[in-house]
């Protein structure tokens, strides 16, 4: 081997295939596309990830019945008053302190308290929902419930305005 050789069989820059240049090129007439077909003319996209040949798609083999309410609903951490004797006493009791404490793991929307269990300890319990049996023992431990008022929902002005015309 020698510097003369170095290179041989070595294409540093390869040329751009030119097609539709005419007969002489060797990709002219129809351009390596073939002759007709779907994929012949210039706007012809691939088939999409769901498209199966032309055969009805299975979206639309399958039935639909019923709705799902899963775009709005809303998910909530359900807290036992049982639960929240895993507070010292006179402790404020909100969704922080109970994830650091491991009762409420994940994401939500909020808390709600629900009145399984008893309770033996005075506390300040923050929470989006209170069941009547909850706020009620929680009450009788001298506890106070303060509950978590949700979002306002956006003023939409229903009427349009009117433009003056000139």
């Amino acid at each position: 081997m020698d510097l003369s050789t170095v290179h041989q069989g070595v294409h540093k820059h390869r040329l751009k295939k030119r097609v539709g240049r005419g007969i002489g090129s060797g990709h002219g007439k129809t351009a390596s596309r073939g002759s007709k077909g779907q994929y012949a003319s210039a706007g012809a996209k691939k088939p999409a990830v769901m498209f199966e040949g032309g055969q009805m798609p299975l979206f639309r083999r399958i039935p639909k019945r019923g709705f799902s309410h899963a775009s709005w609903d809303k998910h909530y951490h359900v807290v036992n008053v049982g639960d929240l004797e895993a507070f010292d006493n006179g402790a404020v009791v909100d969704a922080e302190a109970l994830k650091i404490k491991g009762l409420a793991k994940g994401p939500a929307d909020g808390v709600r308290v629900l009145g399984t269990g008893e309770l033996t300890k005075k506390l300040t319990v923050k929470a989006n929902h209170f069941s009547k049996s909850a706020a009620e023992k929680i009450a009788a431990k001298g506890g106070t419930t303060e509950v978590i008022a949700p979002p306002k929902k956006p003023v939409r002005n229903k009427m349009k305005p009117r433009t003056a015309k000139a």
